[in-house]
């Protein structure tokens, strides 16, 4: 996975709530064994028409808003528990979420590939709301070893995040980079302790 220890980008923003994961990204595009090319099917049908044209009232149809973090509405990737909403975001290139509360097991299977879901409080989301509103173009900061989002000069907020989870954004580990980290020590581990 690819390392993520501070990221300054503009945001993209998606003000509706109860996002389920088959909004994120359709079942029957589940049919892939690898997690390349889910990108395209993302929101796939919210950004397209039934004719396949883009849809340019939806928001990543629109060139005014870009970036790699997300900006989502309470409740964000409810519904069941598919890995490749995780997938499908990562790969379409953003690296951070954004919103008020995300279902347990979506906000686990983001920090296992990599992706970065922040919760703040409902004011605090209507504020960055607010803020891309006025300005597309505003700049977001988030710092994952200090653990903080800081919206503008002023507003810095602290979001939680796992300390393992922490440790394996840092150093651009999942859970087997991680543990391959550790093989030093566990080899010295078991000449110390295991008798053969």
């Amino acid at each position: 996975m690819e390392k993520l220890i501070k990221l300054t980008s503009s945001a993209v923003p998606l003000p509706i709530e109860d996002v389920d994961t088959d909004q994120i990204i359709p079942a029957r595009f589940l049919k892939a064994i690898t997690k390349d090319g889910f990108g395209e099917n993302l929101f796939r049908d919210w950004r397209y028409m039934k004719d396949g044209q883009p849809d340019p009232n939806f928001v990543l149809n629109n060139d005014t808003y870009t970036g790699s973090i997300l900006v989502a509405g309470k409740n964000f990737g409810c519904g069941s528990s598919r890995e490749h909403a995780a997938w499908a975001i990562t790969d379409y290139g953003f690296r951070v979420v954004i919103s008020s509360f995300f279902a347990d097991i979506f906000k686990a299977n983001a920090l296992n590939n990599g992706l970065l879901p922040i919760v703040v409080s409902d004011e605090t989301l209507d504020v960055i709301f607010q803020k891309i509103e006025e300005n597309p173009d505003h700049q977001l900061t988030i710092d994952v070893e200090k653990q903080q989002l800081s919206i503008d000069e002023e507003m810095h907020v602290n979001f939680e995040i796992d300390e393992y989870k922490k440790e394996c954004l840092l150093k651009g580990y999942d859970d087997i980079d991680y543990l391959l980290s550790l093989k030093g020590e566990i080899e010295s581990f078991e000449k110390e302790h295991l008798m053969f």
